[in-house]
């Protein structure tokens, strides 16, 4: 089942005759506006189009500027197209508004709408401008879909790394941009140990009821345990001059976590990314091809490094000039930015061996699967629009056998074997999107041998093109979530409808080709017949390194 290209939903109220108040709503979290068609645009067709915006977004003229706007309340941001009078356009950037006492670096649910009192544009010109509107979404996500095209054409032919002439050169920064903010750990979140998680090398304590190679792993951790299998890996070199691909080790998502819950200004928090700027900036490598071979790998989702100067959420670490270049790998990308890639989020199982993911994959393609469907998560009732609690009262008005409700919110998925558990036990698991589209459960799940039901392309459709493939069909279920919140499928019963054998076909997909590549192997991890994600990664990173320096 194929995944609409974009779901729009706005709401308008009368405020007076002839007039109303625009309520800016949920455009599938990622509005994207074709600003490629715009700059190309008769001046006519333009000024339609800037009509239609304006009577469906939030439009600001401010001087000689237009900034089209368009709200998501999952993150509370607003994401702007800003036009001058000259056919300049930028690509949209976040403007998130966001309180301090959020837990665990997710963006909040304050929900913000913007209200514009506008004159009612002609039903002619309306309906001009809805078949124009209906083409550029599709364009738009054309754009995005020629990005992961992009960056799949990257992806590296060989299993197995060549290190000849392609050498990885690891910078030793200044210890304040990594040890030093995991030493910071018993400060960052108030209500959590959170240094227990960076136990043996950032894979947490294990967790032995669930067997060897299972740890408490942080969603946060992503940032040292690529910084330790990078130093072990076997192209690295020593001297710059012998490398073609430079890590930066700077644990940029760490330096986020210590502000969330502090009273701060927004110069402290951009603090430690301008100082990382200035350092790169004196190294002769960097200087070389202005960062194109550099890559960082950032432990939080791309918003949270691009903060706006109307905000004080996060930094602006990603939205700096001279950190354009370099590639970013993030646990969710920003769709926009062509450098900014989706790896996959840490799960819980670090493998050591080839033989350990073997014994796993018999181990999950053996499960008992009691139930056809579960949810693991936590309703969001201050948040209107999100499907979850649909979901949740669909699946409590079942038997176990056909839906089982984890709890979140009540503390339920405080151990990470409950949620593996269920999730083995199940066929499918319902994976929507929280406070922003993507969502570790979706790796939980795969891991565990569940087949995902994903309700938002942009979960994982449109973010991680190195570790899923672009045929979805293959390893999920894609349910529409505007048919969810106007009840016109029952998703439970809509999965009953899948057959025994399209489900034997996802799981063993999911088990024998998608499985390895979605884990991280620990620190000496040593894989012959497999690539886990950290390898891919390297692979393909490195494979783009090598035909840069080809075109160059």
């Amino acid at each position: 089942m194929q995944p609409p290209k974009m779901a729009i939903s706005m709401s308008k109220k009368k405020s007076r005759p002839s007039k109303r108040v625009v309520e800016v709503e949920e455009l599938g979290f990622y509005h994207t506006v074709l600003y490629k068609f715009l700059y190309r645009a008769p001046a006519t067709l333009l000024l339609l189009i800037l009509l239609f915006l304006w009577s469906s977004t939030t439009t600001i003229i401010s001087g000689n500027i237009v900034h089209v706007c368009v709200s998501s309340r999952k993150l509370n941001n607003l994401y702007c197209l800003s036009a001058g009078a000259q056919p300049n356009f930028e690509i949209p950037t976040p403007v998130i508004n966001s309180s301090l006492s959020n837990p665990a670096g997710t963006s909040g649910n304050v929900k913000e709408i913007v209200n514009i009192v506008r004159e009612d544009p002609s039903p002619i010109i309306k309906n001009s401008i809805d078949k124009t509107r209906d083409e550029e979404v599709a364009n738009a996500v054309k754009d995005v879909e020629e990005q992961l095209r992009i960056h799949r054409s990257w992806k590296s032919n060989s299993n197995l790394a060549t290190c000849d002439g392609r050498g990885i050169f690891v910078y030793d920064l200044p210890p304040k941009f990594n040890k030093d903010l995991v030493g910071q750990c018993g400060d960052m979140i108030p209500w959590t140990h959170f240094c227990e998680y960076f136990n043996n090398e950032a894979l947490g304590e294990p967790i032995w009821k669930l067997g060897k190679g299972w740890y408490q792993t942080h969603q946060y951790s992503l940032e040292p345990i690529f910084h330790s299998r990078v130093l072990r890996h076997p192209c690295r070199v020593y001297n710059e001059n012998e490398a073609k691909l430079f890590f930066v080790p700077f644990y940029g998502g760490l330096d986020i976590l210590r502000w969330h819950f502090k009273s701060v200004t927004n110069d402290v928090k951009d603090t430690l990314a301008l100082d990382l700027v200035k350092w790169l900036e004196s190294q002769g490598p960097w200087i070389r091809n202005s960062g194109k071979d550099h890559v960082l790998v950032l432990g939080k989702i791309s918003w949270d490094f691009r903060r706006n100067i109307n905000s004080s959420w996060g930094t602006r670490l990603l939205e700096l000039d001279q950190l354009q270049n370099p590639i970013k790998l993030l646990i969710e990308r920003q769709p926009w930015h062509i450098n900014d890639i989706g790896i996959p989020h840490p799960t819980h199982f670090h493998p050591h061996s080839d033989d350990d993911i073997i014994a796993w994959q018999s181990k999950i393609i053996q499960s008992n699967r009691k139930s056809l469907v579960s949810f693991a998560g936590g309703a969001r009732p201050d948040a209107s629009e999100n499907i979850r609690s649909i979901l949740i009262k669909q699946c409590t008005a079942t038997d176990n056998k056909k839906c089982r409700f984890l709890d979140c919110n009540s503390g339920g998925c405080d151990r990470p074997e409950s949620v593996v558990e269920l999730f083995m036990e199940s066929e499918f698991c319902l994976q929507p999107q929280g406070d922003s589209p993507t969502r570790k459960s979706v790796f939980d799940s795969l891991v565990s041998g569940c087949i995902p039901v994903l309700f938002d392309p942009f979960t994982a459709y449109y973010q991680y093109p190195w570790h899923l493939p672009e045929d979805h069909g293959k390893y999920s279920v894609f349910i529409n979530q505007e048919e969810v919140r106007q009840m016109k499928v029952n998703v439970v019963e809509r999965l009953m409808k899948v057959s025994v054998k399209e489900r034997e076909d996802m799981r063993r997909y999911i088990v024998y080709e998608l499985f390895p590549g979605l884990v991280y192997g620990d620190s000496d991890s040593k894989f012959e017949k497999f690539q886990d994600a950290f390898s891919i990664t390297v692979n393909n990173l490195l494979e783009r390194v090598s035909r840069l320096e080809s075109v160059v």
